[in-house]
């Protein structure tokens, strides 16, 4: 995550994960406090990208915003990215999150929604694109539209979580 993160989008899912006891990682490509796009948020970076690794994460959750089309043009986001999904780990993204992924190229045959706006890239890059609330593939992939799917997003990510998993934002 980084500077422009739709803020709701984050503080929804990330107080949900957490009251359910999970334990969230900021990771970015700088240590530093990151600013929400409506100005209502500001989060303490915990680890930059150059410090992580994926087999360290069991889920990877992206907020949408205008931080994914920032970070998928560092290619180590995007290398973390796509190795959260060959690992078959759970990936979450709301609104923009799936640019990261469309950047990765991990989308070809997968069921996925996103923001009105990146439907037809999502369709470029092979997905099966559906305009709804929220889309569930494979098990592992969890993406909705926008902020008012939020209820649902949640609701679905929280049934692929289980107990001390560790998510990486």
């Amino acid at each position: 995550m980084t500077d422009m993160f739709e803020d709701v989008e984050y503080t929804d899912p990330a107080k949900a994960y957490e009251d359910a006891g999970h334990e969230l990682t900021i990771i970015s490509t700088e240590r530093k406090e990151i600013q929400g796009k409506q100005g209502e948020v500001s989060v303490q970076v915990d680890q930059t990208i150059d410090q992580v690794d994926p087999d360290d994460f069991d889920v990877l959750f992206i907020p949408g915003g205008f931080s994914p089309d920032i970070l998928r043009a560092d290619d180590r986001v995007v290398e973390f990215a796509k190795k959260m999904v060959y690992q078959e780990k759970p990936v979450f993204a709301i609104c923009h999150g799936p640019q990261i992924l469309i950047t990765a190229d991990v989308l070809k045959g997968r069921n996925i929604t996103g923001f009105k706006s990146i439907q037809v890239d999502l369709k470029l890059a092979g997905a099966n694109v559906f305009d709804e609330p929220v889309v569930v593939c494979g098990g592992n992939l969890v993406t909705s539209r926008q902020p008012d799917d939020l209820p649902v997003f949640i609701e679905e990510s929280k049934k692929l979580l289980k107990q001390g998993v560790t998510t990486s934002v």
